[in-house]
């Protein structure tokens, strides 16, 4: 994701206007409740001043010092209940609109291309996802409370002070101009350090992700130190950037404070000599001293509330460049087929015509491919890595978008089919295998969504025979329940293969795409595994990518690419005797078993 611009406050907080409209009314309650509270304290000096006034006359009975303590008391108690209240009405909105925004968030993130994710690093994905959304609820909770106080608080008292005594308020308040430019400036300088270190804590958090996600590999080759110290240089620049931070902190506030008592000073100096001169009442100068140190919250207040707000427009401008971005694959095409899984009429169910393709305008991937695949048919492809195999079969589930009838499925452009009836006609196991941290079961029926457990049960059972997994299901202590660990940690290389396979044949789709998907199992578990699928998938089209003969043997015909293109195309058996790449690899390959056993013997 590319560098943001600098973050314009209100263009962000834009965006939050429906989540808030959806919450006025509680947010309304809220701020009821907030005013309340503020002028239930802001009333409670008036009464200490009528209780010191009373005692400093020396005429006064208890009864009216204790109606006022109970009035007092009646007020604190008022307050109590108001902040309940407006955390409850306030906080509560602000957490509800936090997690409505990370549903938003991920829900998006789903519908984005897989362009998107290859670009972009989970680990930044997780902290916008976590960390800046906290920050946005905070400025949407707090932050607004503090606005409030500020703006109503703040005024309230002034204005009551200056009617109290307007000579000893307008000296008094002399420090005040000097918090509000420092207020102003603190918000600028807070906005750019605070982005600086959401960055810096996005890059540590892709490091623990990649870290933790390769640990095998890691511990293989004794690495740890190496990522030890990666991420602690990313550590120390996230502390460094929250120091930046806390010396800014560190400043503002001790000297907030320290221009807010100097306030105080001020008013003992000039409403002492008032006072002496019999033109204030002492409990006007208490009410005074009373209504100052109030206004050092507000004032304070202002500094947190330019913190809070600064740092969620930063947070909300990251997590907002993630829901403005658009997919670069979508539906805006598509013709509207009803979803159709057979072909209406007798049409190949899958053509590949003149297909060309480039990642972002970069020398061309694959040119000029011509095949069909009639429906039932195998289609073996091969061809040295980089050839383009994996590019090839991307362009039928539209994981990346080939030119405009280049590829179609059943007759129909695939750029016109809705991406989801197009991709339920394909079952894929992938290169990689993955596989979630969940049972041996639940990773097998992942994909299928009917609510019949007899009927569940039979077809997972299935599933396993086919992918040759139910002896290895045996060892198992828990069977189908055994635990697989983060992206089948616990599985050998050849299990989680035919995981993956059980968990793509399931579906009994259309086509089935074995991408090398066989390449860590042995050549009988491999040969009992196609001849069940060749069996159970009669009248519906398997695609398999392998660099074995052997797998290939059981295609109708066979694409070989080199460099993208067409090397070869055919049956297996035309292509063994054609002398191409693939007899080559044939005799290679039937020259591998005695080449171990003569290593064997001589060894």
């Amino acid at each position: 994701m590319s560098k943001p611009a600098k973050t314009s406050v209100l263009k962000e907080y834009k965006s939050l206007l429906p989540y808030l409209a959806r919450y006025r009314g509680r947010y309304i309650l809220g701020i009821i409740c907030l005013v309340i509270v503020d002028a239930a304290q802001i009333a409670i000096p008036q009464f200490i001043r009528a209780a010191i006034d009373l005692i400093s006359t020396g005429d006064f009975q208890w009864r009216q010092i204790i109606v006022l303590s109970l009035w007092m008391t009646g007020i604190m108690v008022l307050v109590s209940a108001g902040r309940f209240l407006w955390r409850y009405f306030i906080n509560g909105s602000s957490r509800r609109i936090e997690a409505q925004l990370r549903e938003n968030l991920f829900d998006h993130l789903q519908k984005l291309s897989w362009d998107f994710f290859q670009k972009n690093k989970i680990g930044d994905l997780m902290a916008r996802s976590i960390n800046d959304l906290n920050a946005v609820r905070m400025s949407i909770g707090m932050g607004l409370v503090a606005l409030f106080d500020f703006v109503f608080m703040a005024t309230a008292i002034l204005i009551i002070i200056f009617v109290q005594d307007s000579r000893s308020a307008f000296v008094s308040i002399i420090p005040l101009p000097v918090i509000t430019v420092l207020i102003l400036v603190f918000g600028s300088m807070v906005g750019q350090k605070f982005r600086a270190a959401q960055e810096t804590y996005s890059k540590m958090s892709d490091n623990a992700q990649e870290t933790f996600a390769g640990i095998r590999v890691i511990k293989s080759f004794v690495k740890e130190w190496w990522f030890i110290k990666k991420f602690a240089d990313s550590n120390d620049d996230y502390r460094k950037a929250n120091m930046e931070l806390v010396k800014l902190f560190g400043f503002f506030f001790p000297f907030v404070s320290f221009l807010s008592g100097l306030t105080v000073l001020i008013m003992l100096a000039a409403g002492g000599s008032r006072v002496i001169q019999g033109l204030m009442t002492p409990g006007s100068l208490v009410a005074m001293f009373r209504y100052l140190t109030m206004l050092i919250w507000p004032l304070m207040g202002a500094g947190f509330m330019v913190n809070m707000i600064q740092r969620g427009a930063v947070s909300l401008g990251r997590v907002n460049e993630i829901l403005n971005t658009v997919p670069s694959i979508r539906n805006e095409q598509a013709a509207g087929n009803g979803g159709q899984s057979k072909p209406r009429s007798p049409v190949p169910s899958l053509e590949i015509q003149n297909l060309c393709f480039s990642y972002n305008n970069d020398e061309q991937v694959l040119t000029n491919i011509n095949i069909t695949v009639n429906r039932g048919e195998w289609l073996g492809v091969m061809g040295k890595t980089g050839s383009g195999k994996s590019t090839l079969i991307k362009t039928f589930t539209r994981m990346i978008d080939p030119p405009a009838g280049s590829v179609r499925v059943f007759g129909i452009d695939v750029r016109d089919w809705l991406l989801e009836d197009l991709r339920k006609l394909f079952a894929v196991s992938p290169q990689d295998s993955y596989l979630f941290s969940d049972s041996i079961g639940n990773n097998i029926m992942y994909g299928i969504s009917g609510t019949n457990e007899q009927e569940n049960a039979e077809r997972l059972n299935r599933a396993v025979r086919f992918a040759s997994l139910d002896r290895d299901i045996g060892i198992f202590q828990n069977g189908k329940d055994t635990l697989v660990g983060e992206k089948g940690l616990t599985l050998s290389g050849g299990q989680k293969q035919r995981t993956a396979i059980a968990r793509a044949a399931i579906l009994d789709s259309e086509f089935l795409i074995l991408d090398d998907s066989l390449s860590a199992v042995d050549n009988e578990t491999e040969r009992t595994i196609l001849e069940a699928l060749k069996n159970e998938r009669k009248g519906r089209t398997t695609i398999i990518i392998s660099h074995r003969v052997s797998t290939l043997k059981y295609a109708d015909k066979v694409l070989v690419l080199d460099k993208g293109r067409m090397s070869e195309y055919g049956s297996p058996s035309l292509l063994v005797s054609s002398g191409g790449f693939y007899s080559r690899m044939a005799a290679f390959q039937r020259l591998e078993p005695s080449a171990s056993m003569q290593g064997g013997v001589n060894g």
